[in-house]
């Protein structure tokens, strides 16, 4: 229980800091890049100075927009997902390459490679901060990936 409280704090506490003026919010500046963080689709760090923080819950698919299943989709899932951010970032007045750190849950090892090949084909070269982390189940059980992060609004 101490591990969920800490973050929810911690959020608390800087959303109070933003509030009254004691910290600034961050921007997307530059991208630290190494050989195999690019190869594996994400970036060492993201380096912020102003603009706006959107923390982004964890977001799955296991239907696209029609309402077609997509379970056993791999792809279709991912691609949904990217999608269902977008438009969450979008409300918010930002887009998809203002994500600055994702956490990426598979439900299988071997999903890893495809993930990295779709995220490279959505992303482009400016990946974000990245986790990948192999779980037994998501919470919707059709569901193969769950994607959550942050973003920083108001970018170079």
């Amino acid at each position: 229980m101490l591990w969920i409280a800490f973050p929810r704090g911690f959020i608390g506490f800087m959303a109070a800091m933003l509030l009254f003026g004691l910290i600034m919010p961050l921007e997307a500046k530059d991208f630290i890049k190494g050989e195999r963080p690019q190869q594996r689709g994400y970036s060492q760090a993201v380096i912020t100075d102003g603009g706006k923080i959107v923390w982004l819950a964890g977001v799955l698919a296991v239907v696209d927009d029609s309402g077609k299943s997509l379970a056993g989709d791999l792809d279709g899932q991912v691609r949904q997902i990217f999608k269902l951010l977008n438009a969450t970032l979008e409300k918010a007045g930002g887009k998809l390459s203002d994500m600055v750190q994702m956490t990426v849950f598979i439900t299988d090892v071997r999903y890893g490679d495809r993930v990295t090949q779709l995220r490279r084909e959505i992303l482009g070269d400016n990946f974000p901060g990245s986790a990948l982390i192999t779980v037994t189940a998501l919470a919707i059980p059709e569901a193969k990936i769950e994607i959550q992060g942050y973003a920083v609004i108001g970018s170079k």
